[in-house]
């Protein structure tokens, strides 16, 4: 419910915790978030959910990695197990 200024800083140290140890340069990285800022631009409006950018991480993120994509979601989706 709380309301949040867009941080692409913040986007990149989550998928540089999940691409950790991985062959994701930051130069890919660079380009996911790029990615991910060009779909905000598109919708145009002022807010957007965080849910709703999760759901686009979480989309695309297995074509980065497929790892990064399981450790990215054990932590977004709070996996217990």
């Amino acid at each position: 419910g709380r309301r949040v200024a867009w941080d692409r800083g913040k986007m990149i140290v989550g998928l540089e915790k999940a691409c950790e140890k991985l062959p994701v340069s930051m130069a890919d990285l660079d380009r996911f978030v790029d990615n991910i800022e060009q779909r905000l631009q598109d919708i145009g409006g002022k807010e957007i959910a965080t849910t709703q950018v999760g759901e686009w991480v979480m989309e695309a993120l297995p074509e980065l990695d497929e790892v990064a994509y399981v450790r990215f979601a054990s932590v977004y989706r709070q996996f217990k197990d």
